[in-house]
């Protein structure tokens, strides 16, 4: 399953509350393990926002 480009809304953010309530898509390309702490890239959220990591509890996929 590759979940690369799918539409995801953050619902809540630990890495970066910025990101809370935007949409983006996910970069990675299959399910997240160990080197991330089990949680997604998502890109795509604002010219002042980076990538950020989230757990899927804190994604609504779109």
């Amino acid at each position: 399953m590759s979940a690369r480009d799918n539409e995801v809304l953050v619902v809540s953010c630990e890495d970066d509350p910025r990101a809370e309530g935007r949409v983006g898509y996910v970069l990675d390309e299959v399910p997240p393990g160990e080197l991330t702490d089990y949680r997604w890239t998502v890109a795509g959220l604002g010219l002042l926002i980076g990538n950020v990591l989230c757990h899927d509890d804190e994604l609504e996929w779109l």
